[in-house]
């Protein structure tokens, strides 16, 4: 009996491990960007760099089972504390990670889905140009997944979150040598900025409203103001649908499709896009202070799964298929939690998330097994023809997204480099690239510019008459001098005698 109590204390000991668990997959990239700071490339390189990232994933997937049977076995610790993000006077962040059914359990799912996309990728990105590059975005995905699942506070959170983002543009602009795959990668993430800001505004307005950022204080506290409650709640809302892809965020994640097909899977079909539901489902104490956001979420969620059910019926290919059916089904995971089902919302999460993966994963093979025919559309919209335009243009919802964001986005970038070229350049005299004309191809501005020019001129004639002028030139015949005074002292401590005179005069040093 002694023997278990100690097992099952060993096990939950592990718990205060949980650190590891986003660290290890952070660690795989920082060893596969080292590996490409090395420009490793050929077959001969791919075992190694999938090794790292495999690796990393089954020794987080090992850690978590363990973890949970701790938990399991006796009273294990819910908050694990690791340090301070942030301490100054007023505002204390520490880095925190909470342990309790709702982050292990998506956790677990989360590392499972990781490591099989992994163990898929190592074949499917055979000798592809961007092989290493695809495996250092995917670790970063899972360690951001995992420390925004198990972070204890809003900031440890958000930092699992921006990891998300950033791995997710990287791997949407897989294909860099293409401006669609570009195009689409900053479509993509200018998207995501608004959630990002609201989710900003959630942990501000935290550290004013309730004097602390720790999920289990915003959790369990109460906001009598309903305005101030609206308006907390309205930050964190507002980044679940923008990563989540409801409506109106919804046109985003239709033009990520452009990353591998092991990155929709583990991204867009069962992993990221169940990032929003999550936060839902973990600010629900505050979402049933604010009856009027419950509904409006019901609403859109409701909204975004006729909307991309509709969208899925028109679409030809398979993983545009699979897309819109799962952006329907995380419609009604919000739809759940704007009804107050969280408990039904966190299930539907965790089995939507698996069946979805192995979907995505199975996409290729879809082709060989679907019959070359495909199904007929059901009659009541084939008859109908505007809703059938409407559902094959996506209801125009990407052509008013691309002119509200992305063009708004493109022309500011244009006027900003436009003001830096014509104003900041003149006032500080930056060196600037004549076009045309003979003579020195760079021109300065103003006292500072022609000052700098003047100066980079003296450094090379300098450096063309004293040391570039071969043989002929002052300080090469200098440096031909010395080296040829230090060959004669070489030659002169090379014969015995010198040598023997050394070795005494160093024994009489050291006695």
């Amino acid at each position: 009996m002694n023997e278990l109590r100690c097992i099952a204390e060993a096990l939950a000991a592990t718990s205060s491990l949980v650190w590891l668990v986003p660290l290890l997959p952070l660690l795989a990239a920082l060893s596969i960007s080292v590996r490409l700071g090395f420009a490793v490339s050929g077959d001969a390189a791919e075992p190694a760099t999938a090794g790292l990232a495999r690796g990393a994933a089954l020794a987080v997937l090992l850690l978590l089972a363990t973890i949970v049977l701790g938990s399991f076995a006796v009273e294990a610790p819910r908050v694990v504390e690791r340090g301070d993000w942030m301490d100054v006077p007023g505002v204390n962040v520490p880095i925190s990670f909470v342990l309790d059914r709702l982050s292990l359990s998506v956790a677990c799912v989360v590392a499972f889905i990781g490591w099989a996309t992994l163990h898929f990728a190592v074949a499917y990105l055979h000798r592809e140009p961007g092989f290493h590059r695809f495996f250092l975005a995917l670790c970063l995905l899972l360690g951001g997944m995992l420390l925004l699942v198990l972070a204890g506070n809003a900031v440890v959170s958000f930092v699992g979150w921006e990891l998300c983002g950033i791995s997710s543009w990287m791997l949407i602009g897989y294909a860099d040598e293409r401006p669609t795959a570009t195009g689409n990668a900053l479509f993509g993430f200018i998207t995501n900025r608004i959630g990002d800001a609201g989710f900003l505004l959630g942990i501000g307005l935290s550290f004013w409203w309730l004097g602390s950022v720790e999920w289990s204080a915003v959790a369990s506290g109460a906001i009598p103001e309903t305005v101030k409650a609206r308006l907390l709640v309205l930050g964190f809302v507002t980044a679940a649908l923008a990563k989540s892809a409801q409506l109106p965020f919804t046109p985003w994640i239709a033009r990520a499709l452009e990353g591998p097909t092991p990155s929709s899977a583990v991204y867009y079909g069962a992993v990221m896009v169940h990032a929003g539901v999550y936060l839902l489902l973990r600010c629900e104490p505050l979402l049933l202070q604010v009856p009027d956001m419950m509904a409006a979420l019901a609403v859109a969620g409701a909204a975004t799964a006729i909307y991309a059910w509709l969208c899925g019926r028109v679409q030809t290919d398979v993983k545009t298929a699979l897309l819109y059916a799962t952006v329907s089904h995380v419609g009604l995971m919000v739809l759940a939690c704007g009804l107050g089902w969280f408990a039904l919302a966190q299930g539907y999460l965790l089995l939507h998330a698996l069946w979805r993966g192995y979907q995505f994963l199975m996409a290729p093979s879809y082709l060989l097994l679907a019959p070359s025919q495909p199904a007929p559309l059901p009659r009541w919209l084939a008859t109908n023809t505007f809703l059938y335009t409407a559902a094959l243009q996506r209801f125009w919802i990407d052509r008013v997204a691309h002119g509200l964001l992305t063009r708004p986005t493109l022309s500011l970038g244009r006027d900003v480099r436009e003001f830096d070229d014509r104003v900041l350049d003149r006032l500080i005299g930056a060196p600037r690239e004549q076009a045309l004309g003979a003579g020195s191809p760079v021109q300065g501005n103003g006292v500072a510019g022609r000052t700098l020019l003047r100066i980079s001129d003296l450094l090379q004639q300098f450096e063309t008459r004293l040391v570039l002028e071969g043989e002929g030139g002052a300080m090469a015949r200098a440096l031909q001098r010395v080296g040829a005074a230090l060959k004669a002292i070489e030659a002169l401590l090379e014969q015995p005698r010198y040598l023997m005179l050394m070795v005494m005069a160093t024994f009489v040093v050291i006695i």
